[in-house]
Order: structure tokens, then C-alpha cells, then sequence
């Protein structure tokens, strides 16, 4: 996840209602997947392969690489992949890892994805794997950690590729395994990236996918739980950026000049009043949150410029436009009453992550096999997911599965934490979502 999720990640200790989505999604005529022949042997051969997640899992947490720097972790990734007997292709979107596994049986596509960066986070967990990486971000010195889970679902998504190879021969249908770089943002000079430049590139059209699946560990969720929405689930992530230009002047003598940090201030109390005035809450939440304001150099000088920069999160288009003109018309107003100007500049960067309805339906019943009285939807999370660029292109299910021990739900370090910690026995549950959500798919979609 990208470090615009921050935002939400203490809110998941009160993900879960205690109803299921099943009987209103249902009523919508989506026909439920039937367990594939393939299930038991499925199970069988993710408990076989529990010792080699385990390792990997670990190996790609102690070398975690920052995004479009996943080199020595494609790498790895594809090493792996041809051990499965598969054909990995390698420097997708500079640094992905794609591998097509044609099933013995006539069938349809379906593509599952997995991130691959760490985060410029040093680590603080005391496990014997712990990451002890450093490297340049942003022109600094930091620690590298897989603060967020990726490489779990590295490891998952190996996992279930070594499955799926075993049963190949029965397998009705294609699945392409995406290993994405860059999912929690790359520089401006390197965009598009991530997944977005990952569908540029073609991974969803040849074979072109039918469906695509995916998952993201969490904390505060008890482990091995499921958690979904149906419809739009996570929120649309814009960037903006305020520059204040105002006039340098001697602190002691302000009437000499036009202070930039004073306009500024301004604009960060006028722009809470977009959602607390003008958004229509009952219809969509929204946020806009400014994360940064840099200005000066010295206690006496009133300089010539600030700067503001923030984040926008919607789950309506039209919301979205509206707090973009409402943050310019603003920022331009108050300026232009202090005798300053200003440049505005909105960015956006992650659609709304919206879980197709009809597929959702579908699979539910899978999930809840997986996971009998552990599969909870979830409320709109305001958080950001670059997984949306592929919900665009075709129907999609993304989900989250619980890494904290049931004791430690409420309280635990959420993810993007130094001390964020993952209870390895939850990723069982998730090698088996995956697995079983594709060939239940599959196996119901060659029989239509």
C-alpha cells in the first residue's frame, strides 16, 4: 500500500460488522462458484508447501527494495517460478515479474497479483529475520522494511503458483501470476508505474484476463480473517500541491512585505471547511487532509514562499471534481485578498478500488469456505490501492486477509509501522483464498 493508506489504518481495529454481504449480493442474480473437483487436493498441497512459504516469506523480508528498485527481489521471484516449471517473463514495467500457467483443459483467463516494494521505514521488530536495510529515499538515509505486508503476499501468491503448477493438467483455464512493482508510488520522473503501467504494458491482454483476484494482509484484523466490500471499497487518492508566493521582508518589519506563511495558514483552516460545508457526507465521506508545510529558513526573515501539500480521498467522481475546483478556488481567493498569488497543482494518482458486484457475489461462497465464520465485510476504507488500475480493465475482488493474533487486535502497530508485525500463521489461510478463488472460478466458468 501506498503511504496515502496511513490515513486509515488505525480505523481497522473496527473493520468487521456482523453481517454478511452473501444474501444481498446474491439477490442481484450473480450465480455462486461451486467448490472445484480440485478442492481437497488444493488444501493438501497448500499444507505441503507451508515449510517453503515460510522460507520464502522471510527471505524476501530481511532484503526488502524500494519501489521500481526490486531487482534482487524479481530476481528471486522469477528463480522460483521456473523451479515451478514456469516461464517467467522479467523487467515488466521495469521491474515486475509475469509467468502464464496454461491449464490442461480449455478455459478462460483470470490474473492474480502481488506487490513487491518495501518502504522507507527502518525496522523496529525484534524477529531473527528482521530487516536491517538501508538506502536512499527522497535524497535521504533510510532503513527498508516490508512495513506493509508485500512480502507476505509475495510469498502467497508463490505459494498458490506452486499449487495451481501441480494440478496444471486438470486446470480449466490460464492464470497469469503478477508480481507489481512500485505499488506504493515511485518518484514523478519514473510514472506512470506500478499497476498502472503494469496494464499499459499488456499483462491483462495476452491472455486476455477475465478476472483478476488479490489480497493484502492487514493488521488489527484477527488473523486468518477475510474482510471485503462489494462495490467501491477503497478510496480514489489525489495529491495536491499549494505553492504561497508572497514577499520576503524583515520579521520585524512585516507591513514591508506579504507573508506567505500567515496566507498559508489560512488556507489550511479554510480548506477544512470543504468536507465539514460543502460535501454532502450522507452520499459519500471524503477527505482533505495537507500532510506538509514548508516555509523559511530563520526566525526573523518572513520569506518569500510556502508551500502546502495534501491528500484528497473520495469514492464519487463527482465529489472528487468539486473538492478539486473548491481546494483551487480557495487557495486563490485567500491569496489574492493578502496581496499574494499562489499555484495550485491536484494530481491524481489512485482510482476508487471498486469490487466488481457480480463477481463478488460469485466468489463469496469460496471465501467462506476458506475461512467457515471468519469472512466479515468491511467498511469504506480511505485508504488508497493501485490495484484499482486493474478493476478498471476487468472485474475484480480484492480483499483482506487478518495477521493479528485475536489478544492483540485494537492495539497492534497498524501497517506502514517500524514495529509492524505479521502472525505468519494467517498466510495459510491466504494461499488457500487464492488458490481456491481461482480454480473455483475456472471450473464454473468452463462449464457455462
Amino acid at each position: 500500500m501506498t503511504d496515502s493508506q496511513r490515513a486509515f489504518l488505525s480505523l481497522m481495529a473496527g473493520l468487521f460488522t456482523l453481517s454478511l454481504a452473501a444474501p444481498s449480493l446474491q439477490a442481484q442474480g450473480a450465480k455462486p462458484a461451486g467448490a472445484s473437483p480440485l478442492a481437497a487436493e488444493i488444501d493438501k498441497l497448500a499444507a505441503a508447501v507451508e515449510p517453503e512459504r515460510l522460507e520464502w516469506r522471510r527471505y524476501l523480508h530481511q532484503r526488502p527494495e524500494l519501489s521500481n528498485r526490486e531487482l534482487e527481489t524479481a530476481k528471486y521471484v522469477a528463480d522460483r517460478l521456473k523451479s515451478f516449471g514456469l516461464e517467467p517473463k522479467t523487467a515488466v514495467a521495469r521491474t515486475g515479474v509475469v509467468a502464464i500457467l496454461k491449464g490442461g483443459r480449455p478455459g478462460p483467463a483470470v490474473a492474480l497479483r502481488a506487490d513487491m516494494d518495501g518502504l522507507p521505514v527502518r525496522e523496529e521488530v525484534d524477529v531473527p529475520f528482521a530487516s536491517k536495510v538501508t538506502s536512499k529515499y527522497d535524497g535521504q538515509d533510510v532503513g527498508v522494511m516490508h512495513a506493509c505486508g508485500h512480502d507476505t503476499h509475495m510469498a502467497i501468491l508463490l505459494a498458490t503458483a506452486r499449487i495451481l503448477t501441480r494440478v496444471q493438467d486438470r486446470l480449466p483455464g490460464t492464470v497469469t501470476f503478477i508480481f507489481q512493482p512500485a505499488e506504493e508510488g515511485a518518484p514523478a520522473n519514473e510514472r506512470p508505474a506500478g499497476a498502472e503501467l503494469m496494464v499499459k504494458e499488456g499483462v491483462l491482454a495476452n491472455p486476455k484476463v477475465e478476472a483478476i483476484f488479490g489480497l493484502h494482509v492487514f493488521a488489527n484484523v484477527p488473523a486468518g480473517y477475510l474482510t471485503y466490500r462489494s462495490g467501491s471499497f477503497m478510496a480514489a487518492a489525489d495529491t495536491f500541491e499549494i505553492i504561497v508566493k508572497g514577499r520576503q521582508t524583515h520579521g520585524s518589519m512585516p507591513w514591508r512585505g506579504v507573508d506567505p506563511i500567515l496566507v498559508g495558514s489560512q488556507i489550511v483552516t479554510a480548506l477544512q471547511t470543504i468536507v465539514s460545508r460543502s460535501v454532502d457526507i450522507t452520499r459519500a465521506p471524503a477527505v482533505v487532509t495537507v500532510g506538509q508545510f514548508q516555509a523559511g529558513v530563520r526566525f526573523n526573515i518572513i520569506p518569500d514562499t510556502a508551500r502546502l501539500v495534501g491528500t484528497i480521498r473520495t469514492f464519487d467522481e463527482q465529489v472528487q471534481n468539486d473538492i478539486h475546483a473548491r481546494i483551487k478556488r480557495i487557495a486563490e481567493g485567500i491569496a489574492s485578498g493578502a496581496g499574494a498569488t499562489v499555484e495550485v497543482t491536484i494530481t491524481k494518482n489512485n482510482p476508487i478500488t471498486s469490487n466488481d458486484a457480480a463477481l463478488t457475489a460469485r466468489m463469496l461462497p469460496t471465501l467462506e469456505r476458506v475461512a467457515p465464520g471468519k469472512v466479515r465485510e468491511s467498511e469504506l476504507i480511505t485508504g488508497a490501492e493501485d490495484y484499482a488500475f486493474y478493476q478498471k480493465q476487468v472485474p475484480g475482488l480484492f480483499f483482506f486477509l487478518g495477521i493479528t493474533p485475536a489478544a492483540e487486535v485494537g492495539r497492534a502497530p497498524a501497517n506502514h509501522s517500524p514495529f509492524f508485525f505479521v502472525d505468519e500463521s494467517a498466510l495459510l489461510t491466504g494461499v488457500r483464498a487464492l488458490a481456491h478463488l481461482t480454480a473455483d472460478y475456472l471450473s464454473t466458468a468452463a462449464a457455462r
